[in-house]
């Protein structure tokens, strides 16, 4: 039998418990150390985090600016709504989360799609929209199965609305949701938590100031990540309010003048270039672009023959024809080409001397012998072939270019075309070829390269409305502060257009009352017994009728037909108002475009008369 050695046995468990106490002690220091390090050392460090964890900053957006009408009429404001919203970072499975939505909320395959589409654009930790404009039903069903679906939220906000419609587009545009283009174009911190931006018209040319400046808050969360308490707090500033020139009433007006017809129609304001309506017919539902239009309602508008999404206004460029004739009879009395008492003769045609080529006045018969006040008043052809061929091209444009043919406007809205006035420098360039002669005579009735937009013609006309003072047209009149009322006015800018002679001007103004008053006049159909109009009528050309051929309307498609264009102001003794109306495919300026002119003159002359009581 063998003996227990004790000793060793001793020796042996002292060894262990003096090792096990080492580690022991060796694991105490270590943990003594670490919660010094923690506590002590560390301490501000991890209280940052613990805090950060804990309290939360939240960008608070403004509210957008409103913007009104000239008498006060709210044309774009800001209505409640809610969204159901994700957070792709609070989801595990979004494919899964999205199927079990669609069980309690409708979800359809154009709300994936937008879905999916701003979810590409968006930061993992935004939240994206899979449904807009809850109703309280749905807004309900949702917040009782609410526990079920993480990252899944109802958020309130205010959302765009245009109360006009198709009546406003072209003029106030649209917001839209952020793109990854404007993000890199504005200042993303100002914009945190802001989900829409101005994408053209007045909404994006004010953008920064209908915008207003992001706010700040500090929250508790909880675990869960929600709202517990809110901490400190910097308010967000709104953006200011805008009052437009813009008459709701003029636009309503011209709009139902147009009835079935396309085309644009801009007033403005002689005596300081405030735009009083500014019409594209036809227009389209704005409010189907604020949370994102489907492919398929946006292909149908893209395909649309009446292309409702073209700003006829401000970027048409039509063939001015003999709207252009009172601006050629200035251009002739100023230059010395002409006196107001010249007679020239017309036959029917106009030849270039050694030439057969012959240039055919729209009367077939010719008018006889024609000065520049009866050649404005039956707009004969031939008396401006003559003056045009008189003055040249290089005396020709640069005459008419002071009257902004050929140039932006200046208006506040983006995207304005230049129309063009062509020149002899200008086809050398653009061509690689001559000037021809029989160009020039083209040009002196407004038709051949010569283009120009319904602003411009506006613009112009007010011009000599108001004997030659030409005011950069403009939308907005003034900027006001919706917390302190503060009024900012949009002051109007204007340039001089040299005046050689004042009795040329009041003779092609004379003219141009005689349009309307004269028993000859193109206009005389619209003459009013309330107020004096002054006017000229035109017709634009949308192909070339060969020198063996007749014009023949009756026969055409309406889309070849020519566009009819009339200019006017009113009253002539007091210029209130000037008006441009384009006609797209209407025939005749006298007897389709002058007849909507008259219906915006009527409205804001004669608004106790022409409009119902409500002032719409």
């Amino acid at each position: 039998m063998q003996l227990k050695d004790t000793i060793r046995e001793s020796q042996a468990f002292l060894t262990r418990a003096i090792v096990a106490g080492l580690l022991v002690l060796a694991a105490v220091i270590v943990l003594i150390w670490r919660l010094v390090q923690l506590q002590i050392i560390d301490h501000e460090h991890f209280t940052t985090l613990s805090r950060e964890n804990r309290v939360k900053v939240l960008p608070l957006p403004p509210t957008r600016g409103l913007i009104y009408d000239r008498a006060g009429v709210l044309l774009a404001q800001n209505r409640p709504a809610y969204s159901l919203e994700i957070t792709p970072e609070q989801v595990k499975d979004l494919d899964q989360t999205l199927a079990e939505l669609a069980t309690v909320i409708e979800i359809d395959d154009e709300d994936r799609e937008r879905f999916w589409q701003l979810k590409k654009r968006a930061r993992r930790f935004d939240s994206v929209p899979i449904r807009v404009n809850l109703s309280q039903d749905e807004t309900a069903q949702f917040s009782v199965h609410r526990h079920r679906f993480s990252g899944v939220d109802i958020k309130a906000q205010l959302l765009r609305h245009y109360p006009h419609g198709p009546k406003t587009t072209h003029v106030l545009g649209y917001v839209g949701r952020i793109s990854q283009r404007d993000i890199e174009q504005i200042d993303a911190s100002n914009y945190a938590g802001t989900s829409h931006i101005g994408k053209n018209g007045v909404e994006k040319t004010y953008e920064s100031a209908l915008h207003g400046a992001v706010g700040l808050e500090q929250v508790e969360v909880n675990a869960a990540g929600r709202k517990v308490r809110t901490l400190e707090q910097t308010p967000p500033e709104p953006g200011v309010d805008i009052h437009l020139h813009i008459d709701i009433g003029l636009q309503e007006v011209a709009m139902k003048a147009f009835g079935d017809n396309n085309g644009a129609a801009v007033a403005i304001n002689p005596k300081d270039g405030g735009v009083l309506a500014f019409v594209s017919q036809p227009g389209y539902e704005p409010n189907d672009f604020v949370e994102g239009i489907s492919t398929r309602d946006y292909d149908a508008l893209q395909q649309d023959e009446n292309r409702p999404l073209y700003n006829r206004a401000l970027h048409g460029q039509y063939p001015p024809g003999s709207t252009v004739k009172p601006f050629m009879g200035l251009a002739g009395l100023e230059r010395g080409a002409i006196q107001f008492d010249s007679s020239v003769y017309c036959p029917g045609f106009f030849q270039l001397p050694g030439n057969t080529h012959r240039y055919r006045d729209w009367k077939k018969g010719g008018h006889g012998p024609m000065d520049l006040d009866s050649a404005i008043v039956q707009s004969c052809d031939v008396f401006f072939y003559r003056l045009a061929y008189e003055l040249g091209v290089d005396r020709l444009h640069d005459f008419l270019s002071q009257f902004g043919f050929g140039n932006r406007t200046g208006i506040d809205l983006t995207g304005e075309s230049t129309g063009l006035l062509p020149s002899r420098e200008w086809k050398r360039r653009t061509r690689h070829q001559p000037w021809y002669p029989g160009e020039t005579l083209i040009m002196g009735i407004g038709q051949g390269y010569f283009l120009t937009t319904p602003l411009q013609l506006a613009a112009a006309t007010a011009a000599i409305a108001n004997n030659g003072v030409f005011f950069t047209p403009h939308v907005v009149d003034y900027l006001q502060s919706p917390a302190t009322g503060e009024i900012t006015p949009i002051p109007p800018s204007a340039h001089k257009i040299p005046i050689g002679l004042q009795q040329n001007w009041q003779d092609v103004r004379a003219g141009m009352q005689h349009v309307v008053e004269s028993p000859r006049g193109t206009a005389k159909r619209i003459r009013s017994d309330r107020y004096t109009i002054a006017g000229k009528t035109g017709t634009a050309q949308v192909f070339t009728v060969a020198q063996d051929e007749e014009y023949d309307e009756e026969t055409l498609e309406k889309k070849y037909r020519d566009h009819a264009l009339f200019i006017a102001y009113a009253p002539v003794e007091d210029p209130q108002i000037a008006v441009a109306v384009v006609v797209e495919h209407g025939g005749h300026g006298g007897s389709v475009a002058a007849p909507i002119a008259r219906a915006i003159m009527d409205a804001y002359l004669l608004p106790n008369e022409t409009r119902p009581k409500d002032g719409t």
